[in-house]
């Protein structure tokens, strides 16, 4: 029977990583699709639509975004 925990954990991105694009920098070749710019800091969170990662901000949000 398939367990839940199967799922790949959320990807922590913060301040330092924004803008957020996937895929990320050094990502392996395998791992590559046509690059998209998520916003993390609308929800708090955000899933790729190619690869389904799933990015969670962490820290404090910048100042001057909305």
């Amino acid at each position: 029977m398939p367990s839940a925990n199967n799922k790949q954990a959320p990807i922590e991105v913060s301040a330092a990583d924004l803008p957020l694009a996937c895929p990320r920098p050094g990502a392996p070749l395998w791992a590559q699709h046509p690059r998209v710019f998520l916003d993390v800091l609308k929800e708090g969170e955000a899933v790729c639509p190619y690869c389904s990662a799933h990015y969670v901000f962490t820290g404090e949000r910048p100042k001057g975004h909305h």
